[in-house]
């Protein structure tokens, strides 16, 4: 699907396409309720959508947001924006667009409000940075994780079980660098039936690259490493 990205937008790559090839054999009903966490350009979102689900898409940006309500118009399809961190804010949230042929809508701000979805995707910040937080602002916030990447990840495994509907699914990406084994166990932890799906190994790209050498003097990776494991982790609320 051909999606417009302006600058500032995080672009979909290998992780979002390993993703998208899990989200494809996941059976879904039609009307499945859907939460995009992270949407970016909205590639996950508008996947979903097009499998007939009914979709919010949250995001921190809210270029993202316009980005993913725009590309979403221009494919005819039903998306709602919604801006949030993980979870979305009331639907009269300020400055925040909604596609004006989103269905069902009343049954959809139902599920806004309590956080019960059928299906949750994302693809989460998960770079190791340096400092201890998020990125203040700027492109970075779509990728800077803290000093080991799981910053968002601990808060999506802790928070994700009350999203789910009685056997909703979760789908998320993430890179080995951050522990996979972590997230399942957390996610276990949570309730959640939980196995790892998806493997793909592939190169670091410019960000990773930058900051291998502080991967290396910190343990995250052996020296001249310069490739990662891309994992996709899914979780079933019974």
């Amino acid at each position: 699907m051909l999606l417009l990205r302006p600058p500032g937008v995080y672009p979909a790559q290998g992780d979002t396409a390993l993703l998208l090839e899990v989200l494809d054999r996941e059976p879904l009903r039609p009307g499945a309720r859907c939460l995009d966490v992270g949407t970016g350009s909205g590639a996950l979102a508008l996947a979903a959508a097009r499998r007939g689900c009914r979709v919010t898409a949250v995001d921190l940006s809210r270029l993202s947001l316009a980005t993913a309500w725009l590309n979403a118009h221009l494919h005819r399809l039903p998306l709602r924006v919604r801006h949030g961190d993980l979870t979305p804010e009331a639907p009269n949230t300020p400055n925040a667009p909604e596609a004006p042929n989103t269905s069902n809508a009343r049954n959809g701000d139902r599920y806004d409000r309590y956080g019960r979805y059928d299906l949750v995707l994302s693809n989460p910040p998960y770079v190791p940075a340096p400092h201890p937080g998020p990125a203040p602002r700027g492109p970075a916030r779509a990728w800077d994780a803290g000093p080991d990447g799981r910053l968002l990840l601990d808060r999506l495994c802790r928070r994700v079980a009350p999203l789910l509907a009685p056997g909703g699914v979760l789908l998320l990406v993430q890179s080995s660098l951050t522990r996979p084994d972590a997230t399942v166990r957390q996610l276990r932890a949570a309730g959640l039936r939980t196995s790892v799906v998806a493997r793909r190994l592939q190169g670091f790209g410019p960000v990773m690259t930058a900051r291998a050498p502080w991967f290396e003097r910190t343990g995250l990776i052996e020296p001249g490493v310069r490739t990662e494991e891309l994992v996709v982790v899914r979780g079933v609320r019974d």
